[in-house]
């Protein structure tokens, strides 16, 4: 009897911390104590490790101690099972600890010695590299997820006794990951399935160009949604550091397909308006999962018939807008979640919803009501505003074929790669993450192109911080057609975008 280590991670919100699992064994009276602030989930383990281990054909020991360290931190979920199984076997004798050193253990085990697999193993093994640890062993249901970190060794394993065959050197059926393959874009929505609407689907293109905020208005049935899901496809898609980073996320929140575990494409997450705050926000008991808006991170958040969702889930969206980030306090600690995502809205202009405006029944009052559950400061952070109007022909011939989201797609991606070696040195990827002050000092318009929105900030027909989202706007407009810098013709168009009234 004796003393062994092994490892496993826990997860403050994106970030792991890598954990060391002790076990003390020795004889005496049963006993098994769990410390290290384990939460109910973890508390269980006990139990459950114990009976993988005797329905695995081996020996439970008498009395056992296990800590996991740094104690202070508060530890929760059923992954450190398969950890706490091994750590124990080795105090006991019944396996070497040779393999335990610099190795990750990450698994549920049930109660016939099966390994389940658990949220967030991307996350944990990304802690577990920079830790410098250099195998580690999961569940076969999430190898793919954990061959994404390269520079640790992964195996995937089905059953406990597989794992303790490996660490004897013994034949196992421990897998190892195969290669991952490219995803297509064959899901995805196309443009031209959109009948009309010529306006709108420039609007979406600078949208898609620039990373903007977009506010589609107008009555039912004018393709309002058809537009917001197609944006998706006019993004390029994404690096393989943003890849990881969305991959990471989702995999917290247990929405990682076995069949992608990577995602390559821009996400697009449309809540429906009765979603709670936590499940738009995040949150939780003990340390808080990630929300909607962080599951959309470098993808596109929607919510369709905006002025039916509350007032603090609207609200709740202001800050993360500007910030690109979710702090979510809670017993356990602060959590923070990346959440840089475009945001895009739809609504009616009124509660009736005609579709013709002349046969709309609200009062003024009602319309000015109905509309203004979209705050003014929530709406200043909309960079591009765009009214719908009804078709009045499904025929569109006269017009030339649609475009396709193919076509579009390109300019937006040449438009993107010129802001992004624009903002290179600055670290900044797309026309909408850049800050106002650099966007006024150090790359500041000439006069005679700011002429139209100084005029603006002394009719007060803009504030200050839709002055920055307009010349933002300027420098989409300017990539979209190849030139350096804005002109007075982009600012002016910029400002119109902002101009398009809703109601």
């Amino acid at each position: 009897m004796s003393l062994s280590r092994t490892w496993s991670v826990a997860l403050l919100g994106v970030d792991g911390v890598p954990v060391e699992i002790e076990a003390d064994v020795s004889h005496g009276k049963p006993k098994v104590q769990l410390l290290g602030l384990p939460d109910t989930a973890l508390n269980e383990s006990k139990d459950r490790v114990r009976a993988a281990v005797r329905n695995s054909g081996l020996e439970w020991p008498d009395q056992v101690t296990l800590a996991l360290s740094p104690a202070d931190l508060p530890k929760g979920g059923s992954g450190y099972d398969l950890g706490l199984a091994c750590a124990v076997l080795a105090g006991a004798g019944s396996v070497p600890q040779t393999k335990l050193v610099g190795t990750v253990m990450i698994g549920e085990l049930a109660l016939d010695g099966r390994i389940r697999p658990v949220r967030g193993v991307l996350p944990r093994l990304l802690a577990a590299k920079r830790a410098g640890l250099k195998c580690a062993v999961v569940p076969r249901e999430s190898l793919a997820e954990a061959a994404l970190v390269e520079g640790i060794q992964a195996f995937g394993a089905y059953r406990l006794a597989d794992v303790l065959s490996w660490l004897k050197d013994e034949p196992s059926d421990l897998v190892e990951p195969s290669p991952v393959e490219p995803v297509t874009r064959t899901a995805v929505l196309d443009l031209v399935d959109v009948v009309g609407q010529p306006e709108a689907r420039w609007a979406l293109e600078v949208a898609a160009a620039g990373a903007h905020n977009l506010l589609l208005v107008g009555p039912p049935g004018t393709g309002k949604t058809m537009l917001a899901e197609r944006i998706v496809g006019l993004l390029p898609q994404l690096r393989p550091d943003e890849a990881l980073e969305v991959t990471a996320i989702h995999s917290i929140a247990g929405a990682l397909s076995t069949d992608i575990p990577l995602v390559t494409l821009p996400p697009f997450i449309a809540p429906h308006h009765s979603a709670s705050l936590t499940s738009l926000v995040g949150g939780g008991v003990g340390m808080a999962r990630p929300g909607a808006i962080s599951m959309a991170h470098r993808g596109v958040l929607f919510l369709d018939e905006a002025c039916e969702f509350g007032a603090p889930l609207l609200e709740a969206l202001r800050t993360a807008t500007e910030e690109g980030e979710v702090r979510i306090a809670r017993r356990d600690g602060v959590a923070r979640y990346p959440a840089r995502f475009q945001l895009v809205l739809a609504t009616n202009p009124c509660p009736c919803a005609p579709i013709r405006e002349v046969d709309c029944r609200c009062s003024p009052n009602e319309r000015r009501r109905y509309f203004s559950r979209l705050s003014g400061p929530l709406l200043d952070r909309i960079d591009i505003r765009t009214r719908m109007r009804p078709i009045h022909a499904m025929d569109d011939s006269d017009l030339g074929p649609p475009e396709g989201s193919t076509t579009v797609r390109e300019r937006v991606t040449k438009a993107r790669v010129r802001a992004v070696e624009r903002w290179a040195e600055h670290g900044w990827q797309t026309n909408a993450e850049v800050p106002g002050p650099a966007l006024r000092r150090h790359f500041r318009l000439p006069a005679k192109a700011m002429r139209l929105l100084d005029r603006g900030l002394e009719t007060g027909f803009v504030s200050a911080r839709g002055a920055d989202r307009c010349l933002r706007i300027a420098w989409t407009l300017a990539d979209l057609a190849a030139k350096d810098r804005p002109d007075g013709d982009d600012v002016g168009a910029a400002l119109e975008f902002r101009d398009r009234r809703a109601a």
